[in-house]
């Protein structure tokens, strides 16, 4: 064992509550989830920053020492790599994205360059067996919120599918968020499936959503078309313990993206909650593929639509002509947006609210 002092803690690890001061041993388990500590070996100027446990993004330096999970991404638009096979003292592996998951194989992304290599000084330590000094790796699963089912009454589940990461899925969340609490509402927020980040639901936080959750709440490093639905019944079922008049709940990713969105809208518990949902998209031709895609597979409508194809009054008018739909951009004109979902939900509210 080695006793280290760390420089920055992820927010991948938060509900372990880490302090600066570790203890590190050489067994580090090759799985999602294992806490390590790591070395920064390299400097960058674009994507160079770590979400710590408050949910500041911190400036990575060369020499750094970090704590992070191990865990995989597949991102369209920013690094991909895997849980390596097997992980030891010494070994260099890279940051895969901005909330401390770290992996392998990750290469060099326009826009973003190469990611953060980083040299591995061991797993972190905890000691679960009170007065003994036997300390076992840590993995963020040990300190999890229980993953219990779905409750049979559930209040009204807003949603929030996209065509892909960036889509503005979380811009329209906090859009909806603040929108809803405006009208008296108790909201509560969550986002379903993605790779570890806080950023957004601290984002809905701030619009007004409490309580808030993330799928790494329940030991979930990066969603799958595994592990997506019993972390998403677990999600849905901690918000609703607060009774609120509404849940909203981000998918991260897109439709046909790898990090689960498929298996949660095949869930017929999950897919005959939704009472409203909000579409964002990049395009028309997103738009048309979306919509699609939703009734064919999933026979599923949106109520809305958003995101950037709905910066200028041609994608608008191709998805109330063309579609038949409602559109709305978060930005120019939330409060129309606030409305048609309020609509979609059949609350009192929309009546009376102008």
């Amino acid at each position: 064992m080695t006793r280290i002092l760390l420089d920055k803690i992820s927010s991948v690890t938060a509900r372990l509550h880490l302090g600066r001061h570790a203890v590190l041993g050489s067994d580090i388990p090759a799985v999602s989830g294992t806490v390590v500590a790591c070395r920064v070996l390299t400097a960058k100027t674009t994507y160079n920053v770590l979400e710590n446990l408050h949910g500041r993004m911190v400036t990575l330096q060369p020499g750094d020492v970090i704590a992070g999970a191990l865990g995989h991404r597949d991102a369209l638009h920013g690094y991909a790599g895997r849980v390596p096979d097997a992980v030891e003292v010494g070994d260099k592996l890279q940051l895969l994205n901005l909330g401390g998951v770290i992996g392998t194989g990750a290469s060099a992304v326009p826009g973003l360059g190469a990611p953060f290599e980083l040299e591995v000084l061991g797993s972190i330590l905890h000691f679960p067996h009170l007065g003994q000094r036997v300390g076992l790796p840590a993995n963020i699963a040990s300190a999890a919120l229980p993953l219990t089912p779905l409750p049979s009454r559930l209040p009204p589940i807003l949603a929030l599918a996209g065509t892909a990461m960036d889509a503005g899925k979380t811009t329209a969340a906090a859009v909806l968020v603040a929108g809803l609490t405006a009208r008296g509402l108790k909201v509560a927020g969550g986002k379903m499936t993605g790779v570890s980040l806080r950023r957004d639901i601290l984002q809905m936080e701030d619009s007004g959503a409490t309580p808030v959750a993330l799928f790494t709440d329940f030991g979930v490093v990066t969603t799958s078309e595994q592990n997506a639905v019993p972390a998403g019944h677990a999600l849905i079922a901690h918000l609703a313990e607060s009774e609120p008049d509404v849940i909203v709940l981000e998918l991260g990713d897109g439709l046909l993206g790898t990090y689960g969105v498929r298996a949660l809208l095949s869930d017929p518990a999950f897919s005959s909650a939704i009472q409203a949902l909000v579409l964002c998209a990049q395009d028309p031709v997103g738009v048309w593929g979306a919509v699609q895609l939703l009734k064919d597979r999933w026979k599923l409508r949106p109520s809305v639509i958003s995101g950037p194809v709905t910066d200028s009054p041609v994608g608008q008018r191709f998805c109330r002509e063309e579609m038949g739909l409602p559109a709305w951009n978060a930005l120019k004109n939330g409060k129309q947006l606030v409305r048609a979902a309020v609509s979609a939900l059949g609350l009192k509210e929309a009546a009376t609210i102008a």
